[in-house]
């Protein structure tokens, strides 16, 4: 009988929804306080998801959720970036 891996399940910041990793996107603040979109995963520091949705990264600008996840100021141009990238990858999967 062939054992199926167990999906990483992760909380996003925003909804609160625990859904699989590959469905969000990780923020990490490094121990010198700069915030990235991190792509892999592996990043070292502090992580927090968000879903790859619209709504959910505007919710978190508006609320600067990512700020107080973070203990640190978000950028405004880190929204700009996530917010291309996931209508980027919407377009890719619809």
């Amino acid at each position: 009988m062939k054992k199926r891996k167990k999906t990483p399940l992760r909380k996003c910041v925003v909804t609160g929804e625990m859904k699989p990793k590959k469905e969000l996107v990780r923020i990490v603040r490094s121990k010198e306080g700069a915030v990235s979109i991190d792509l892999t995963g592996k990043k070292s520091g502090r992580g927090a998801y968000l879903s790859k949705n619209k709504e959910v990264v505007i919710l978190a600008k508006e609320k600067n959720i990512l700020a107080s996840q973070l203990n640190v100021n978000v950028d405004e141009s880190l929204y700009e970036e996530l917010l291309q990238m996931v209508e980027k990858e919407n377009r890719i999967t619809e």
